[in-house]
This record gives C-alpha cells, sequence and structure tokens, in this order.
C-alpha cells in the first residue's frame, strides 16, 4: 500500500483544511520545499499535492506560488508527485505534466464535462487520475462548495468506461478531522469502480492505516494523509513502514 503523504498549497504555504472549507485554514509551514524534503528522507516515495489557489480561483500571485513550489517537489530526488486541484481544461493538466508531476487527477469535470474527463483519461492514461469527493453519498464539486446532484457510486461505476484506472475517493466529512475512517465504505466504491482506491479523509492514526491495508491490494492502491502527519498523531517513519508491512 502507498503511503501519499499530502502537501496543501495556498499562496505558496503549507496548509490544512477542514472538511474543504477556504475558512478553516491552518498553516504548518512557508516552506514546501523543506517539507517535501523531510518526507523524502524519511523514506517516501509519493507525495500528494494539492494546489488550492488553483482549487479556489484565486490570484494570479497565489497560483503563480504554488506552481514554484510544485516545480520544487517534483525536483526532489526519489519521489514522484501525485498533484491535484483546479484541473478544469486539457491546458491546466498539461502544465501540470510540464512541471513534472507523475499523476494529476480531476475532480469537477468528471461531472460537469465528461467529453473533456474522457479525452484527458484518453490522452494522459496511466497520468491521470478521478478524483471524487462525496459527502452522505452524494458528490461534491468546485473545491467541495457544490453538491453535484449525482451520488458517488453513479459517477464511481462510469470511470472505466470514461477510461480511468486510478482513483481518489475523499470523504468531506472526515476530510481534515482526524476522525478516522469508515474501511468498508472504500471497500465499497473500489468494488463499483472496478479497480483498486487511493483512500482519503480522516486518516488519523496508524490503526486507520492498517484497517485500510486490510482490505488488501484489489481495494486499496494507497493512503493519503496529512495532518495526523503534521500534528503528530503518527510520525513519517511510522506511517510508511506500516504501509510497508502491508
Amino acid at each position: 500500500m502507498i503511503l501519499f503523504p499530502a502537501i496543501d498549497l495556498l499562496g505558496g504555504k503549507v496548509v490544512r483544511l477542514a472538511r474543504g472549507r477556504r475558512d478553516a485554514v491552518d498553516v504548518y509551514s512557508d516552506d514546501p520545499l523543506s517539507v517535501a524534503r523531510s518526507f523524502a528522507q524519511a523514506g517516501a516515495r509519493w507525495i500528494h499535492v494539492v494546489d488550492l489557489s488553483a482549487t479556489f480561483e484565486e490570484d494570479e500571485q497565489a497560483c503563480a506560488a504554488n506552481a514554484r513550489a510544485i516545480a520544487q517537489i517534483c525536483g526532489v530526488e526519489g519521489v514522484r508527485v501525485d498533484a491535484g486541484g483546479g484541473v478544469r481544461s486539457l491546458t491546466a493538466a498539461e502544465r501540470l505534466m510540464e512541471l513534472g508531476v507523475e499523476r494529476f487527477s480531476m475532480g469537477t469535470a468528471l461531472v460537469r464535462d465528461a467529453a473533456l474527463a474522457r479525452e484527458v483519461a484518453r490522452r494522459f492514461g496511466e497520468h491521470a487520475v478521478a478524483d471524487v469527493a462525496a459527502a452522505d453519498g452524494v458528490v461534491r464539486v468546485n473545491g467541495w462548495r457544490e453538491g453535484a446532484g449525482i451520488q458517488a457510486d453513479e459517477l464511481v461505476s462510469s470511470l472505466a468506461e470514461m477510461g480511468f484506472r486510478h482513483l481518489v475517493f475523499t470523504d468531506v466529512a472526515r476530510d481534515g478531522m482526524r476522525s478516522g475512517i469508515d474501511a468498508q465504505a472504500y471497500r465499497s466504491i473500489a468494488r463499483t469502480a472496478g479497480f483498486p482506491v487511493v483512500a482519503s479523509g480522516g486518516i488519523a492514526s496508524l490503526d486507520d492505516l492498517r484497517a485500510l491495508a486490510a482490505l488488501g491490494d484489489d481495494v486499496i492502491e494507497g493512503a493519503i494523509t496529512g495532518r495526523a502527519l503534521y500534528e503528530g498523531s503518527m510520525s513519517i517513519e511510522e506511517a510508511l513502514a506500516c504501509c510497508a508491512s502491508a
């Protein structure tokens, strides 16, 4: 099971949000490169980066600071980057690939522009990741600010037909809350998708990672965690060892 330590970027700073709310921000560092290097030195081989400034369509200065940070993180030796946030066009996808990411995720367009999502999956193949976030079973889009009016199961069941083979699934109600996970929900999502899922939202402890790993690699490809690392619920070394032993 892959551990994806998370670096969420807002105007070039490393932050975490509570349930994706722009007004519930905790800042952990103003040096994303240093954070990425610390993850790499501990043994991380992937880093999950979210461009929140692009997600929230913030000003050019904030987005440019995040782009510089993403490029720097992509330059950290031995690390592959999975990035997302605000990918609503081919141009945005191409820009992330040019910055050096290995994978990028697309969320809102899965619902709002299925033709674009299919084209992205066709053009970028294994580099393209479907990013589905849901609250109470209903998909959230546009930085989780809006309900999409579609059930998560319905959207997830269409991803393989669109051409996607990777999925990040986020439980919005748990994200950034260190509230623990619903492991069986991920089993259901993976069964519906027809391929393994990267679990995101609420991972608070090594027990959560163990519960995900116990589902098997046909259900869970990896796990994203951020706040639990930044606030000391577990160390990056402990989390990596837990995932490796799985």
